[in-house]
């Protein structure tokens, strides 16, 4: 094999979860197809979940090494032994490669591990954060971290008017904006990504210009982000890197795929596919409602339900729906919104999946619980005209009529030909950006070019 041109090293450093591996995962592998050497730094016990073909991969420690923030239990606790743990072990594996032929020029890193940035510093290279949420949530907690958005927010009477933004009401905004003192680690967090950013020699985000072109340009002098997305594997969008069709990760064992061999006795566009993320957990009450939705729309569905949430499905659910329904403990949820028997998502609406939603096309119904799902759902709905949002009763709950309503209206109902329509356009769209020439092409190609002319200096 003849010998590639050097074009940089980069070290690409995610947050050790599944919805955080996957954008940057998929971010190396579209560097590694322009001639950059990337290689993943990711914790001992996510290591062995790994694995894609031309991304290098090598352990770091968060101080878990058996089962990571399980063995914490506790998010300050990891925080912290992460920072310590990661900190020395990055450094070390920048040293090891020092003496190779390719020294690592850049540190990529998820923006929850603002430290990082740090230890590139200490080397002498490159360290950009990379932000994988929506450039709308970023604005919002950029805006706090600098003072000009005071907490607790008080949006009883008054939408939150931000420039570049739409209107926020209170329900479209992470609930812990409201009440800071309910999740003060998790708040921290997202408040230290914006800690040492004028460090930073580039900040990337998993939007596009299409998508959020307003959102990020209004708050551009505090976060001058480089929009990079959607980070989906390419063959879902521009098939420009070969055999692409997951991100190469999985926390998760597939137990089997007979749900494949299911959706193929379904009509076209005819089935609800039903997932709430790898992080989401339903109280009894709310699985019920949604057990009972499903079952009194009278619509195919596919429900993914983690194997430790079963015991609250509804007694007899199973069997009462058995010709309509399937429920599987886990799928490769992008081979299923590709399947042309899926015509809608019921979703939670994480970042990643309203991503995947958008880039493969299909309509859906957002029932966020909370974080910036409450903001992504309200896009979805009003900005981006791709579905609804579950609205939730007075003790926060999504009703089974309520549900009903929505996957009515979404698959078949007056609004669900527009709804189609607007999901073929945002598809459309986000092939656009990653293909050749478009505007998130154009941001890496920029980004790897500088990578080469440093080598060549």
């Amino acid at each position: 094999m003849e010998e590639t041109e050097y074009r940089g090293h980069v070290v690409v450093l995610p947050y050790p979860s599944q919805g955080h591996i996957n954008p940057l995962l998929q971010f190396a592998k579209r560097l590694a197809s322009k001639g950059v050497k990337a290689t993943i730094a990711t914790t001992r016990y996510t290591l062995k979940s790994i694995c894609t073909a031309n991304v290098g991969v090598e352990p770091i420690s968060d101080g878990f090494d058996e089962s990571g923030f399980a063995q914490a239990k506790n998010v300050d606790l990891f925080l912290k032994s992460f920072k310590a743990n990661g900190s020395r072990t990055l450094s070390e594996l920048i040293q090891k490669f020092q003496d190779s032929g390719s020294p690592v020029s850049c540190v990529v890193y998820d923006s929850f591990l603002p430290w990082a940035l740090d230890v590139a510093k200490q080397h002498g290279i490159y360290g950009a954060p990379f932000f994988t949420n929506s450039a709308t949530v970023t604005h919002i907690f950029c805006l706090i971290h600098h003072g000009k958005l005071p907490l607790p927010l008080k949006l009883e009477t008054t939408p939150l008017l931000i420039p570049g933004l739409p209107p926020l009401n209170s329900p479209d905004l992470p609930s812990f904006l409201k009440l800071p003192e309910s999740y003060p680690a998790y708040l921290a967090m997202k408040l230290s990504q914006f800690s040492n950013l004028d460090m930073a020699d580039w900040i990337f985000s998993n939007t596009f210009e299409e998508l959020e072109a307003e959102e990020a340009r209004s708050i551009s002098k505090l976060w001058p982000a480089k929009l990079i997305g959607p980070m989906v594997p390419a063959a879902y969008l521009d098939g420009r890197i070969e055999d692409d069709k997951g991100y190469g990760a999985s926390l998760w064992e597939p137990l089997s795929d007979d749900y494949v061999k299911w959706l193929e006795t379904k009509p076209p566009k005819s089935v609800a596919y039903v997932s709430f993320g790898s992080m989401v957990s339903l109280t009894l009450e709310e699985m019920e409602e949604i057990a009972w939705g499903l079952k009194g729309s009278g619509l195919n569905f596919l429900w993914v339900v983690k194997e430790s949430e079963q015991d609250k499905l509804p007694d007899g659910f199973m069997d009462s729906t058995k010709e309509k329904g399937l429920i599987v403990t886990w799928c490769n949820q992008l081979e299923m919104l590709e399947n042309q028997a899926i015509g809608c998502f019921v979703t939670h609406c994480g970042w990643n999946s309203t991503l995947e939603g958008l880039s493969l096309g299909v309509p859906m119904v957002g029932v966020p619980k909370w974080a910036d799902q409450l903001t992504d759902a309200k896009f979805v709905e009003e900005i981006w005209g791709v579905g609804l949002r579950a609205k939730e009763d007075d003790k926060g709950v999504v009703r089974k009529e309520e549900l009903v309503m929505c996957l009515k209206e979404v698959m078949e109902g007056e609004r669900s030909q527009q709804i189609k329509k607007n999901a073929s356009k945002w598809r459309e769209l986000a092939k656009k950006a990653v293909s050749e020439g478009g505007s998130s092409d154009k941001n890496i190609n920029e980004f790897v070019q500088h990578l080469v002319q440093k080598d060549r200096q």
